[in-house]
């Protein structure tokens, strides 16, 4: 979670072709990756990324990002790339600090302020047990 701000620029022939984002003020305490590295308490990360798409391949999407922190010696920079895939159908998935939406199988159940787990509509089913382990 930061702020992000954005501008498209063009090449010679007046096509917007790349967009610039830079992102700030992001909520801390963060880790830089996976590896689980901590980057700066002063929270005054930057990152600066780049997104365009091949000039010799429309369906290669290429991410440039760059971050610069506190914590690491020098700004680093990683390339993502990412392929189109043509003919799919995409569901948006958001992840909300807190969903208290539980699906299993095929149905979407609420989870409650107590931890309980209720039906979402009118007269659904409780989930199948087999799902879940005994406690002893």
């Amino acid at each position: 979670m930061g702020y992000s701000i954005g501008k498209w620029s063009g090449d010679a022939s007046g096509r917007y072709n790349l967009l610039e984002v830079e992102t700030r003020n992001m909520k801390g305490p963060r880790t830089y990756d996976t590896s689980g590295l901590p980057l700066h308490k002063d929270n005054r990360t930057v990152v600066k990324e780049r997104i365009y798409l091949d000039k010799a391949d429309n369906d290669l999407l290429h991410d440039e990002i760059t971050t610069i922190d506190d914590a690491l010696t020098r700004p680093w920079t990683v390339t993502k790339n990412y392929r189109r895939e043509r003919d799919v159908v995409w569901v948006e998935n958001v992840c909300n600090e807190y969903n208290p939406h539980v699906a299993i199988r095929n149905e979407i159940y609420y989870l409650s302020a107590d931890g309980y787990l209720m039906p979402a509509k009118k007269d659904q089913l409780p989930p199948d047990l087999r799902y879940f382990k005994a406690k002893r």
